[in-house]
């Protein structure tokens, strides 16, 4: 019968202080497996140390001078709980085989001396259920992940309707405020006031300046809230080079990032696939991420732009990872997870509430693509963009949930049948 596992794909450690048992095991399943050896407990839990995520399977004797087999077993599912553990013993030892399986210690035990047919199917069925635990455990990574997403997509989604409806009233009234700030010098004027006549005049006419550029900045934040709220209309009509955008971005940005001496780096390769996107909104994009860059890294930072055409299918189909990382003093845990909310400061500038971030939100999401960051206090942070070459062919989120039951349930069956099976 067919197999749906590669059994070389994680290695089996078997222990034992008996350098014959040794050999034969080695030569008796040496062509379906991997196999690592120690000859006691001690050199065994050196190589789970040195091997945490490729060995898939420990098989250990019991009786061996120092530390038994149990004492290995239990310290390997302390370092690796998901590792399947195997004690071998002789029917004398069945007190230590019996504790073991009360401890959880193990999965099996086998006597000695070994089948080594039956020994080979109880190998590969420890394997197997190895994996399938492994499967299942990154299909629910993954789903957390697109769950987690969803969930702050439906949370932004809400803030821009919460905002377009407060933009409209605002602006409103900020009009007003601003036609009066407008006429009061040409009214003043009018009346023969002079501006020189008042007490500190300088500090009037410091204060008019200030107002009018809160104003201007107030109206360019709604301004973004109101297009960030907007229902998409993108077509994705337009090629472009990543690196030509991600370059002519940082050429308007110069002055920003001259300001605050911060260095940019460019290492997008000019090889990549042109891809297929909404210019104004793409190129919008990485403005956005760049101006977030400078609003929120302190004088004399870095940020470094790359990217990586990604494995798996036709070009066409494939994918591009872009990185935009910084050297910046990174974020504590609990704003990482806000990060893409408009109403988080990301630094101590009271200018900056994440607006940005959530317009980029939006747009990597109607490109059919994925934005996250990671970033640790002190050691900088990292948007890792995935973007499709044409977004027209991503899969959608439904074809990607009907992926993920497919997947789960076919683990499902063969969780049964590992399980049911004798």
């Amino acid at each position: 019968m067919e197999s749906f596992y590669d059994y070389k794909k994680f290695t089996i450690l078997y222990v034992d202080d008996e350098e014959k048992s040794l050999k034969y095991f080695v030569r008796a399943f040496e062509e379906q497996f991997r196999i690592l050896t120690a000859t006691n407990a001690q050199e065994g839990l050196k190589l789970l140390e040195q091997h945490p995520d490729d060995i898939g399977l420990l098989m250990t004797d019991q009786r061996m001078p120092g530390e038994k087999g149990v004492w290995l077993l239990e310290r390997a599912r302390q370092l690796r709980p998901r590792i399947i553990r195997i004690l071998a013993t002789a029917f004398a030892d069945m007190d230590a085989a019996i504790a073991a399986v009360n401890t959880g210690a193990i999965y099996k035990y086998v006597t000695k001396p070994w089948d080594p047919p039956q020994l080979e199917n109880t190998l590969k069925r420890g394997l197997e259920f190895f994996m399938v635990q492994r499967e299942r455990d990154h299909l629910l990574r993954e789903k957390m992940s697109v769950l987690h997403n969803m969930m702050i997509a439906d949370r932004i989604v809400s803030l821009g309707l919460l905002a377009a409806g407060l933009s409209h009233h605002i602006r409103n009234a900020l009009v007003a405020v601003k036609t009066f700030l407008d006429l009061a010098p040409a009214k003043m004027e009018e009346e023969k006031i002079d501006l020189n006549g008042l007490r500190n005049p300088d500090f009037w006419r410091e204060y008019y300046q200030n107002v009018q550029a809160q104003i201007e900045k107030i109206n360019n934040m709604l301004k973004d809230l109101w297009s960030a709220s907007e229902k998409p209309t993108f077509e994705f009509s337009d090629q472009v080079s990543l690196r030509a955008v991600v370059g002519d971005t940082v050429a308007r940005l110069k002055d920003g990032f001259a300001a605050k001496k911060i260095d940019v780096e460019n290492r997008i390769p000019d090889t990549l696939p042109n891809l297929n996107v909404d210019k104004p909104k793409f190129f919008r994009l990485f403005e956005l991420l760049l101006k977030d860059e400078i609003a929120s890294l302190p004088p004399g930072s870095r940020v470094t732009l790359s990217a990586q055409l990604l494995d798996g299918g036709p070009v066409e189909k494939r994918q591009v990872q872009v990185q935009v990382s910084d050297n910046g003093p990174g974020l504590p845990k609990e704003a990482l997870r806000l990060v893409f909310d408009p109403f988080v400061v990301r630094s101590d500038s009271p200018m900056e509430y994440g607006i940005h971030l959530m317009a980029c939100y939006f747009i990597v999401h109607h490109h059919g693509g994925r934005i996250e960051a990671k970033s640790e206090a002190g050691q900088g942070t990292t948007f890792t963009l995935r973007l499709p070459i044409n977004p027209s062919q991503a899969p959608t989120a439904l074809q990607t949930d009907t992926d993920f039951l497919q997947k789960a349930l076919l683990s499902d069956t063969l969780w049964e049948r590992l399980i049911s099976s004798e």
